[in-house]
């Protein structure tokens, strides 16, 4: 991450950032259920199937369907988390060195950050697609009962949609991760400048909470609105002949906004913000602490 640092090899980027990503998912799984609820929501009104906010949907999911329905569709986001966040940080490494050479820069600034990071985004969403329609899909209450797991999923959504269909929401997948990440790293970058440098492992430690929480909270305050559209493009099944009513990010952005009012792109903000916003504290955590004793073992092989 930081260009002081020596670099280390590509595998060791994979393997921190796959390692970082599943210790987030594991703590932070049951918000990123209430928000795919919550978005996924059209209308307003009482009811199991209707919720008033964060706590009334953790209420209603635990009341009605079990406490362990909160970690429904974990199995997909699992498998995507190592090859997802992997990809974040080693494709962030990547395009933070070639942007450098390309624009002749020793270092990193903002701007190389912000771009550095939409790149890294559009890269990370090629990967995180298929897995982000598995997961939409189980979590949505009103297919509890159409699927029996991710593999089920997979196969019926491929009988009846064709393989491509595993690619619904692309676009918008795309504008979310790049919109994100652009956010998240780039105030990384400009928190640590503004913050006092560390003394102490445990200082450095603490900036890394800093920084990757308020560009965790950044990002997320950027792209929620795609995330609303990219939930309900992945959750609408393709019919031959039918044009689907979200289909395009920027179109659904509008129509849900004319429809339901402009607050409604902000819809499960609450849980996504608390997820990602001390998520990306944690994410940036366990990455740079990975990444340094990676550093340390190559450092004691080559004493």
């Amino acid at each position: 991450m930081s260009a002081e640092k020596p670099p280390l090899p590509f595998v060791y980027t994979f393997m921190a950032g796959a390692i970082a990503g599943v210790s987030e998912i594991l703590v932070m799984y049951p918000l990123d259920v209430v928000k795919t609820r919550v978005q996924l929501q059209t209308g307003k009104g009482t009811g199991a199937d209707q919720y008033n906010g964060m706590l009334d949907c953790f209420r209603k999911i635990v009341k009605n369907e079990g406490f362990s329905r909160l970690y429904r569709g974990i199995t997909a986001p699992i498998l995507m988390e190592a090859p997802k966040r992997a990809t974040k940080f080693a494709a962030n490494d990547k395009w933070g060195k070639f942007y450098r050479d390309l624009f002749g820069q020793a270092k990193m600034n903002q701007s190389l950050s912000v771009l550095t990071g939409a790149s890294a985004g559009a890269t990370e969403a090629f990967v995180v697609v298929p897995f982000e329609l598995v997961k939409i899909r189980l979590q949505d209450k009103a297919s509890a009962g159409k699927y029996n797991g991710m593999i089920d999923v997979v196969v019926k959504t491929v009988k009846s949609e064709g393989l491509l269909a595993m690619y619904n929401g692309l676009e918008s997948t795309l504008w979310r991760h790049i919109l994100w990440n652009a956010g998240y790293f780039g105030c990384i970058f400009q928190v640590r400048e503004l913050i006092p440098k560390a003394e102490t492992k445990k200082g450095q430690t603490i900036n890394d909470i800093i920084a990757g929480t308020i560009g965790g909270t950044v990002g997320t305050i950027v792209n929620t609105p795609m995330d609303v559209v990219k939930s309900r493009i992945q959750n609408s099944p393709k019919v031959p002949g039918q044009v689907p009513k979200y289909n395009w990010a920027w179109p659904a952005v509008a129509t849900v906004a004319k429809e339901e009012g402009f607050g409604a792109l902000y819809k499960g903000f609450l849980p996504k913000v608390l997820r990602l916003g001390p998520g990306g504290g944690i994410l940036l955590v366990v990455y740079t602490g990975v990444m340094d004793f990676f550093r340390q073992m190559r450092d004691g092989e080559n004493a």
